[in-house]
This record gives structure tokens, sequence and C-alpha cells, in this order.
């Protein structure tokens, strides 16, 4: 039987398997059921901690248990018997969804594409800490206090400053043996027969053939290939630090061998047999083959996205930033990523990360807009997310918080953000255009020396640095702007919202009632309390009906507290009691008052007329402001709120019912302005 609050919720909600999905928000479990018809509600209602339950349309019911739902809800969804059932979709969720909707239709490629991202997404960590110890010399060497790049630095800056670069070229350097590792991971073989494999081409002996005797080196385009006679054959000698094809590649006809190696011998001895064929395969395979085709792979991709930024420099700048927004939520950017770490490695420098700076604050300039709008309408769950997906960016360069967390949920988002990532990469475009040289055998545009995360701390590592940061904060800005000036949500989400304040305003003040509220009167001989009398007068003019009879399931329930419906005759909403309105939202459908011996009274003009957005509805007051009994609240046009399709039956309910000694609905009737519809002794 169940014994916790989360356990008895669940079992009176028709069981895990009655659950097809669970949410909360600052008050209630939002459940959506398979069937609603089998809920226990007066079961439901009876379990502490319960404040009460209200089913909604189609197989949706809410559980309202006010300021601990948070905990209340992890308990439900830790249970081991809802390890099965559908909570509110997370970073990770929003990211499959998005990768599924071009999954599928092409095995290999789906398979290929999530090879790169195994093999590269473990190293982001030391990527990122790499990159900032790079950031750390470029802003020393802006301000000529260290020469970051060019030759004979031992000379220029010392014994010190070099060994600090080795903290950096560690991870660039022996980048491949790592992504061996992780791409034998993702392959499922033995990750150090990967990383091994990877490694005999960093050894000093490997190294040191390029001054063996039987080595003949040649001048070609101008550098120097040398060849080696190994076994008698010729084998090309290239240096390999900082090389990503030559492992992705080696490691993908290393899994090949390694499962044919395993099929081929007893499970007894593959231990001993199947590392030592591979490494005495794949060793010379690597060196003699997949090394130098894999180089001239990544070298002829360099070149012609460096054709590219040569020839039509403006073209390349816009379209980096505008194909990346698109690359980046289905993990096709990896290979881009890949050529930037090849061009350091043949080039000594990078072209592409510029323009891909500017995608990239694009990005977190969305995120800035959404994080205003949020902070001015008090969305608090969107504020925090933004607030670190925000943080993440500028200080970290990491996108995905920002596109996981809040750009794929709203949608209006992308338009904007992709207008931001247009400006910055027509900024750079052309100022790269007029300002860098042109040589034949220069380079074109914003360049690195440097694989490093575009954030705001390694800004310094880019040349020329003003550039960069103008673009950069061309695209941050644009993005900014046009999404607080066009707002993130949608109408339907922004209605949504503004009825979500309303209801959670409401269930948080019946929350706060005391236990004290339901302590038995004084024993005999005791001090008789004196009993405090109001009146709450009617609003608006009409028709006034039971509060069990109105059309909406949350206000007939009587879970936000008892009071009255009134059909109104006219439009004019006046204060019912003379106190402070605490809650007006833009929409001007509700109004919450509390008076001076607190009362908190709920006005609610209409049934889902949140949805208008405040059409047909003249606010003459604000939240704060101090209103007497019978002060004008807002102008309604009911004739267009009932053409719209909307109940213009208006609810008056004391939210802290439950705190009070009585409240007294009066009789159903007409009611004119300012006759008593509510007794309530405090």
């Amino acid at each position: 039987m169940a014994s916790t609050t989360a356990e008895q919720i669940v079992e009176k909600v028709g069981g895990p398997g009655n659950i097809t999905s669970l949410t909360h928000c600052a008050t209630r479990l939002r459940f959506e059921l398979k069937d609603a018809g089998v809920v226990d509600q007066k079961a439901l209602e009876a379990i502490p901690g319960v404040m009460g339950a209200v089913p909604q349309s189609g197989d949706r019911y809410q559980v309202v248990i006010g300021g601990a739902v948070a905990s209340v809800y992890a308990d439900i969804t830790h249970l081991p018997s809802m390890a099965g059932a559908k909570a509110a979709p997370s970073d990770a969720d929003v990211k499959a969804a998005e990768r599924a909707k071009v999954r599928g239709k092409v095995a290999w490629i789906d398979a290929f594409f999530e090879y790169l991202s195994n093999s590269f997404r473990p190293l982001l960590g030391v990527l990122l800490g790499s990159s900032l110890i790079i950031a750390i010399a470029a802003v020393l060497d802006a301000f000529g206090l260290v020469p970051f790049q060019g030759v004979d630095r031992l000379e220029a800056a010392g014994a010190t400053w070099v060994f600090w670069d080795t903290m950096w070229r560690s991870v660039l350097y022996f980048l491949p043996i790592m992504v061996a590792y992780n791409a034998a991971k993702a392959l499922k073989i033995d990750p150090w027969i990967g990383g091994a494999v990877m490694a005999a081409l960093f050894t000093p002996d490997f190294l040191s053939l390029n001054g063996a005797a039987d080595t003949v080196c040649t001048e070609v385009l101008g550098q120097d290939q040398c060849v080696a006679q190994i076994f008698g054959l010729p084998m090309q000698l290239n240096g390999y630090g900082g090389q990503v094809f030559v492992p992705l590649i080696m490691v993908a006809v290393l899994a090949q061998l390694h499962k044919l190696l395993q099929r081929i011998f007893p499970e007894n001895v593959q231990m001993v047999f199947v590392p030592f064929l591979c490494l005495l395969i794949m060793v010379p395979v690597t060196a003699f083959a997949i090394g130098p085709f894999s180089i001239w792979i990544g070298n002829g991709l360099g070149a012609g996205l460096a054709w590219l930024n040569t020839t039509v420099p403006l073209l390349f700048a816009v379209l980096i930033p505008m194909i990346y927004p698109f690359l980046v939520p289905l993990g096709l950017h990896w290979p881009l990523n890949a050529l930037m770490l090849a061009n350091i490695s043949t080039l000594g420098y990078d072209f592409i990360q510029g323009p891909m700076g500017t995608w990239n604050f694009a990005c977190f300039g969305a995120t800035a807009g959404v994080l205003v709008i949020s902070s001015r309408v008090k969305d608090m769950e969107v504020r925090q997310t933004a607030i670190g997906a925000l943080a993440a960016g500028l200080f970290g360069g990491i996108s995905e918080p920002s596109l996981y967390g809040i750009h794929l949920r709203y949608k209006r988002i992308y338009p904007r953000m992709l207008i931001g990532c247009a400006t910055g990469g027509v900024t750079i475009g052309i100022l790269s255009w007029i300002f860098t040289p042109a040589a034949p055998g220069d380079p074109v545009g914003v360049t690195t020396g440097a694989f490093a995360f575009t954030s705001l701390l390694t800004i310094p590592v880019f040349n020329p640095m003003w550039i960069y940061a103008i673009s950069i904060a061309a695209a941050f800005v644009v993005a900014m702007l046009l999404v607080i000036a066009s707002d993130y949500r949608t109408p339907e989400q922004k209605a949504e919202f503004e009825e979500l304040k309303a209801q959670e305003a409401a269930d948080l003040a019946l929350a706060a009632a005391p236990a004290a509220a339901a302590a038995p009167a004084p024993a005999g001989g005791g001090v008789a309390t004196l009993v405090a009398t109001r009146t709450v007068e009617a609003p608006v003019a009409g028709k006034l009906v039971p509060i069990t009879e109105v059309n909406d399931k949350v206000f007939a329930s009587k879970a936000l507290g008892d009071g009255v419906g009134i059909v109104p005759s006219d439009g004019h909403v006046v204060a019912p009691v003379a106190g402070v309105l605490m809650t007006v939202p833009e929409s001007g459908h509700a109004f919450g008052i509390k008076t001076d011996d607190g009362v908190e009274v709920l006005v609610h003009v209409g049934i889902d007329t949140v949805q208008l957005e405040g059409k047909g509805f003249e606010l003459d007051v604000a939240k704060d402001q101090r209103v007497e009994a019978g002060d004008l609240l807002a102008k309604v046009d009911l004739d267009a709120v009932k053409a719209a399709g909307y109940d213009t039956t208006t609810m008056v309910v004391v939210i802290n019912t439950a705190t009070l000694k009585s409240v007294t609905p009066a009789a159903p009737g007409e009611v004119s302005l300012g006759d008593s519809v509510i007794d309530i002794e405090v």
C-alpha cells in the first residue's frame, strides 16, 4: 500500500501506467493521463499535502500542492515505478528531437555524424581549458608584454613563456591520440588500442626518422617532404600533431580488424592476440597509407575553403555564421571543427573561427534578449535558464545551453538570431575585405593561430582583433534587440504564462494558510475572541450565480477559494473591497486585492479571457496601487469579448478562505454595483 505522499498521489491518479507525462509549475503538478476518468478525486484531495485536485480538458489533471511542489515532483519522478513515465523535455530531449528530424533517412550518414560527435564531445572540457590558457597569453601579447606568436619564441619570450605554451599545446599536439581513444570507444572496441596506434606516430623514434641515413627530403611547394625507406618501401613522413582526420579514419579501419580478430580467436586468448595483431598491422598501415592519405584529405578540404575565403571573402564570411545555427543542433558542425584544427596544424592559422564567432555571439545576444524579457515579466524559470546559458556562452564560448535550453523551445528566436548572424557575417566580411592584406599567400579575413572557443575571454586570440570585436558586438546587439522588440514567445505562450501567474498567485495564497486557522475555540472560562466582519461588494452589475455553477472547473471546484460568479450586464469593473492591488496582469482580466485585515479577494473577468491579451479591456489601475471599494478597475467591452467566443462570467473569490472563520456567498439573483455579495468573518 502506498505510504509516502508521492506514492499516494501516483496511486490515486490511476497508477504509473495511467500517466503519460508529468510536469509542474510553481504550485501544481500537471498530469497528462491516459484516462482521467479513473482518478479518485476525493481520495486524492484527502492526501496530506494536497490542497486540491482539478480535472482539466481532455485527460489533463492538476494537483494543487503549493510551495512544496518541486520536492513532491522530484519524489514522484524518482519512484522506481515511475521509471518509464515522461517528464518535461530536458535539454538532452530537445537535442535528440532536433537530431531525430534528419535521422533515419540514410543510416550510414546518421552513424557517421554520431561517430564524429562521440569522438570530439568528451574533449570539450580540455579544449575549453586550453583555449583560456591561450587567451591569457594572447592578452599579454596584445599589450606587448609577451610575444604570443612568431618564430624564435625561446629567444624572444624566454623559457618561462615557452613552458607556459606547453600547457595548451599539449592538448592540440596530442589531440590525435585523444580523438583515437574516444573514436574507439564510440565504435565499441578497446580504446587503448586506438590510442596506442596513434601514439606510435608521436614517439621520439618515429620523429627521428627525418634524420635517418636512408631518408630523403625534397622541397615541394615551399615545404620539406621527407620519405624514409622502411622494409624497402617508401614511407612519407609527416608531422601528425593536431591532425584529426588521421585518427578518425584509422579507428574506422581498426574497428573492422578488431572485430574480425575477435571472431577468429577464442575468448580466453583474445586479451593477448587481438591487441598484438591490431598493433602489428595498424601501426604500419597508418604510417604508410592512412596517415599520408588523411593529411591529403585535410589539406584538400582546407585549400578549398581557403580558396573560397580568398576569392569571395564576403560570401565566406556570411556563409559560415549562417549555416552554423543549423549544424550545431544536429551535431554536424564537427567536420568544420576538424578542418579548423587541420588548418592550424598545416597553415599555422585558421580562418574559419573568426566568422564562426559571429554566430556564437548572435546566439548569446538572443539569450540576452530572452533574459531581459523574462526578467521584465518575472518568468523566473526562463530567467534562471537564460542567466546560466549566457554565462556559459560569454565566458566559455559554449552555445549548447542557449540552444537546447531556450532557442529550440521558443521558435520565434531563430529568425531573429539569424539576422544577427547575417549582420555579424556582413560586418566581418566587409571590414576584412577593406582592411586585411590581399597579397598572394597572405591570410584573408580574421584569423587565429589557436583553436579557441569564441568567448569574451578569447577575443585577443583573433587578428585583427578590432575587426573581430566589432563584428561579434554587432551580431550580439542586433539579435538581442530584435528579441526584445518582438518577444520570444508566441501569443499563445504569453497567454498561457499570464494564466499560470494568476493561478499560481492564488495557489500560493491558499498554501500560506496557517494551521492555526483550524484551532478550536478557547475552552470554557476562556476570554471570548472578538469576531470582525466585512462584506465583499459586487465588482460588476448583473446576475449572481453560485461559484459551483460557473463554466471553469478550477473556480467551480473552489480550489481557489469560496465565492460567487456574476454574469455582467455592464462593462464597468470596480473594486469589491478596499486594499492594495497585489495582482494586475497586463491582459487586464484579473485583479487580486489584499485588505488591511488580510482578506485576499480575486476578481477574474471572464473565462479564458487571458488569451485576448488585453483586447477589449481598458485598465484604470496598476499593481501595488491602493484602491477603495467602488473605485474603477477597468472597463470591458463585453460585446467584443462575447464576439471572440469567451464567457464573460466574472468570478469573485476569497483566496484565503481556509484562514477565515466563515465565508458566506449571497443568494443568486440580480445585483448592482456595490451590493454585498459575500459576507466574511475574519
